[in-house]
């Protein structure tokens, strides 16, 4: 199976910008993100709509493409980056992992159970989930929650605490002693599904949740999904990038 990691990267962000190139412990915060991918997949690719990171990705000697500044998400971004990568380096790909460009330590572990998804001829798509802490988290509608099928496939994801208890108290307790999942957005898709989903319109789920995995269950795709213990660290601002450079030292 040849595969494809995408790293989506865009200079504007309203909370932080120019964050791709932010020093993460000396170094540009997507190279932390390419050479960790890099542990897990040959072949590695950053997709960027900005120059300034497209020169500093060859700077480091890693791959990049540039994209449209005008994609509504980071799925649209890595389906033009296949397109141009495979046309560049002649090479085809049957999946693409989209990693999260500001996950500098994301372990190539997590990486490599998306991967693993793939060996079930039925899957189109794979995540990640990791079990619920504690019910602040479970009640949290920043971090969304998922439900799976005894194959773990995944049957629902939403905003709001699911499965819901109706007959028991949502304690700390009863949160540790169930198995209760949050959704790490991580993803990988087969390269014909990758241009389906790009094609398909929101409908009603993803627009009420505004969670872009609803459109590809309301429209018929399996989405497998992988268990993971391990805790993954974003910098979505600066305060983040302190914290990140303190907890990790090379």
């Amino acid at each position: 199976m040849n595969i494809l990691a995408i790293i989506p990267a865009r200079y504007a962000s309203s909370r932080f910008p120019g964050k791709p190139l932010a020093l993460v412990n000396g170094k540009p915060m997507i190279q932390r993100v390419f050479e960790q991918a890099s542990k897990a997949f040959e072949h590695v690719c950053v997709a960027t709509d900005d120059q300034r990171i497209l020169d500093a990705v060859k700077q480091f000697g890693g791959k990049a493409v540039m994209t449209s500044s005008h994609h509504n998400s980071g799925t649209d971004r890595c389906h033009e980056a296949l397109l141009k990568f495979s046309q560049e380096s002649g090479l085809e790909f049957d999946v693409v992992v989209n990693v999260q460009g500001d996950e500098p330590y994301i372990q190539p572990q997590q990486l490599k159970l998306l991967e693993e998804c793939f060996a079930h001829p039925e899957t189109d798509i794979a995540t990640l989930v990791k079990r619920v802490r504690d019910k602040e988290e479970f009640l949290n509608p920043n971090a969304p929650k998922v439900t799976v099928d005894k194959n773990f496939n995944a049957l629902y994801f939403s905003r709001s605490p699911i499965p819901y208890p109706r007959d028991k108290e949502v304690t700390d307790e009863y949160v540790a002693g169930t198995r209760l999942y949050r959704h790490i957005g991580l993803y990988g898709y087969r390269c014909s599904v990758l241009e389906r989903i790009c094609a398909m319109e929101q409908g009603f789920l993803e627009q009420t949740e505004k969670l872009e995995q609803l459109r590809w269950l309301e429209n018929g795709l399996r989405i497998k999904v992988a268990e993971t213990a391990l805790e993954t660290y974003a910098v979505d601002t600066p305060e983040d990038l302190e914290s990140i450079n303190k907890m990790f030292i090379d």
